[in-house]
């Protein structure tokens, strides 16, 4: 059974930081890139931060503005998002998505493009 469980999530105050995790079983994570994907109330999901298979190259989106950092263990087939200087615009629930490293794919929140999807962790920004 293929299972993505992301945890991490919660409230945190304007300018904090969570770390996200998600972790892999079921399939060849090796053979996948990851994304993390996000969608906030009444808003479009949207790609924040993407790796590839080998974790050597990263994306980020504009929204995330330098401020988040993806990353994988390889050996853990767990992937992680390090949120730092977080606003109230962050707040959302991120999901964590695998899609096999032979298709054509970019790091946008186009749900058709993802093999697999996590549940997703809220994340809530606020004083």
């Amino acid at each position: 059974e293929v299972q993505l469980v992301e945890s991490g999530g919660g409230l945190v105050q304007p300018g904090g930081s969570l770390r996200l995790s998600c972790a892999a079983s079921g399939f060849s994570f090796s053979t996948y890139d990851m994304a993390w994907v996000r969608q906030a109330p009444g808003k479009e999901r949207e790609g924040v931060a993407c790796i590839n298979k080998d974790g050597d190259s990263t994306f980020q989106s504009d929204a995330a503005n330098g401020r988040f950092a993806v990353s994988k263990d390889r050996a853990e087939n767990t992937v992680y998002l390090l949120m730092t200087n977080l606003v109230p615009d962050d707040t959302a629930v991120y999901y964590c998505a695998a899609v096999s490293t032979y298709r054509y794919w970019r790091c946008s929140g186009d749900a058709t493009q993802y093999d697999y999807w996590g549940q997703g962790t809220q994340v809530t920004v606020s004083s």
